[in-house]
This record gives structure tokens, C-alpha cells and sequence, in this order.
């Protein structure tokens, strides 16, 4: 005896149903509506960022960021690349971009607020093109990094490096 085509339909659903779902990327993070990227674009990476925010004393007794310094680390912490001057974000394929800072927002008096940022170059590297792509980078869920108190600026030209987390979302065109 046939299966009927209803019996062959039902089938076909349950193995589709059973079949592991499309990679679908990283989501989307909940930010205030100042840090949202413009429509068009989506999250493709996701990097944990561990290091530095390197200040200066300046006359005047201010700091002034001269640079961050950091690993970063994809979602299953493996390493992928650094975050340094610029600012400039590169990963191991070599491929790199730079941005521009839009809108920041202080969501922690005791950490160096988020950000969004507009790419303003990209470079292929010699192992691949990760993040030529990128349009915009967020950085979001950030622990330490603010600048020292203006009292302990004393020394002119002084350095301090202040550690910090942060998570770097990119993203890219989505058509």
C-alpha cells in the first residue's frame, strides 16, 4: 500500500522540524534608542574586549584619553583580535576598521560610557576580510575604564591605565 501524500506531507514536516535551524548571527542588542545603528544594517560579530584605557595628564589637572588597549575575545572566548589608537579594531585575519564616535550614553557613573560608532575605514587583511564589512560598532556593557580624578592629575604628561571590559557589537549591511 502508498503512504498518502497527507502521511508524506506530515513526514516531511517533522524532519524538517527536527533539522537544526539556520545560523541566523548574532542578536540584536537592547540599547537605548541613541546607540541604535540606522535600518538596513545587522549584528554579524560580538567581541568581549579585556584591557586598557590609557589617559594623560594634560595642564589643568585633566585627563585625557590618549588610547584604549585591549584582547578581544569572541562569545566562546576564544582570542580574535586587538582593540587599539584610532580607534582601531583588528582581528587575526588581519582585516581592520576604524570609526568615528556619533552618540555615547552614561549608563554607569563608575564605567567609560557606551558607544555608537561610525565606521570610517576598513581594510582587508592578508587571511580575510572579517571586518571590512562593518558599518557600525557598539560598545555596550562596560566595567571600569573611566578616567582617574582630576586630583590625581599632578604630573603633566603622567600616564595611567585604568582597566576596563566592554562588549563590541558590529555591524554590517543586512541586504
Amino acid at each position: 500500500m502508498k503512504p498518502s501524500l497527507s502521511r508524506l506531507g506530515a513526514a516531511a514536516i517533522a524532519v524538517i522540524a527536527m533539522s537544526a535551524p539556520a545560523y541566523a548571527g548574532p542578536s540584536t542588542p537592547e540599547v537605548p534608542n541613541e546607540l541604535v545603528p540606522p535600518g538596513g544594517n545587522k549584528v554579524f560579530l560580538v567581541a568581549h574586549a579585556e584591557g586598557w584605557q590609557i589617559y594623560r595628564c594634560d595642564p589643568g589637572n585633566v585627563w585625557t584619553l590618549v588610547a584604549p588597549s585591549a584582547d578581544l575575545y569572541a562569545q566562546n572566548d576564544k582570542f580574535i583580535g586587538t582593540h587599539y589608537a584610532g580607534p582601531t579594531w583588528q582581528t587575526l585575519d588581519g582585516s581592520l576598521v576604524t570609526a568615528t564616535k556619533e552618540k555615547e550614553v552614561n549608563v554607569d557613573a563608575t564605567a567609560i560610557n557606551w558607544l555608537l560608532l561610525k565606521k570610517k575605514t576598513s581594510v582587508a587583511g592578508i587571511g580575510g576580510d572579517r571586518l571590512s564589512g562593518t558599518t557600525w560598532i557598539q560598545r555596550l556593557n562596560t566595567v571600569g575604564g573611566r578616567a582617574p580624578a582630576a586630583s590625581e592629575c599632578d604630573v603633566v604628561n603622567e600616564t595611567d591605565r585604568i582597566a576596563y571590559e566592554a562588549d563590541y557589537y558590529f555591524w554590517k549591511t543586512s541586504a
